[in-house]
């Protein structure tokens, strides 16, 4: 059975030096750097999650999510680490590719259940029964290799991203209000508000570019899928 590896980044050695202790002696495997430009050094598809601080000297940890979201290409779970709980701060998060926010200071046990979590969701047991690929006007969304294509052009989706796609073109013409897309994709994540759905939808309309009214906004109730309605 594979060990799950997980990289801890934060700029306090006590942190980083609590958090590789307890997560080895729960089973994982753990790299460990001081900073998020160690960190990319090290950096590779190997990795399944990273428990990243935000708040460092150098390049931020919101920062970093960015550059292994947009340069390296990677879907690799993100949970930031920070003392900072403010709304913005949790929306930036959320749209620099973050799965999941642990407040500073936290319990070793929260971070314990929050990680297993995220990788149980990210990578769940495989589904013999589940279909290969959904297809939805133009739009294609690979089930196996976790793609989206908009016409014959591939498109680069978070994994959230990818979650809220794939559940609306699954599910056509149902409207899904924002509070049970939270219950539905952020299920062990306390901190996802209302604005965090709205994030997410208009990140994705604006990828699927002249497709992007396949996804709309019904007022007062929430969003939908129906590329029916756009050919």
């Amino acid at each position: 059975m594979k060990t799950e590896r997980i990289m801890v980044v934060d700029d306090e050695e006590d942190i980083r030096e609590i958090l590789q202790f307890n997560l080895e002696n729960a089973g994982y495997e753990v790299l460990s750097a001081a900073s998020a430009e160690e960190a990319l050094g090290m950096f590779s598809d190997g990795c399944d999650l990273i428990l990243l601080d935000v708040m460092m000297d150098g390049m931020s940890g919101f920062k970093m999510a960015e550059v292994i979201r947009k340069e390296r290409h990677s879907q690799v779970p993100i949970i930031f680490l920070t003392a900072r709980s403010a709304e913005n701060d949790l929306l930036t998060g959320f749209s620099a590719g973050g799965d999941d926010y642990i407040a500073k200071p936290f319990s070793i046990q929260e971070v314990l259940v929050r990680v297993k979590a995220v990788l149980k969701r990210s990578f769940p047991k495989e589904n013999k029964e589940e279909k290969a690929e959904i297809v939805a006007g133009r739009i294609r969304i690979d089930l196996i290799k976790k793609m989206v294509y908009a016409g014959d052009d591939a498109i680069v989706f978070s994994k959230k991203e990818f979650e809220i796609l794939k559940l609306l073109a699954g599910h056509q013409g149902r409207v899904y209000s924002r509070e049970e897309l939270i219950d539905e994709l952020w299920k062990d994540a306390p901190y996802v508000l209302d604005r965090t759905v709205d994030v997410h939808i208009a990140r994705i309309r604006s990828k699927l570019g002249q497709y992007k009214n396949y996804v709309s906004n019904r007022s007062g109730y929430g969003y939908c899928f129906n590329a029916e309605d756009q050919q």
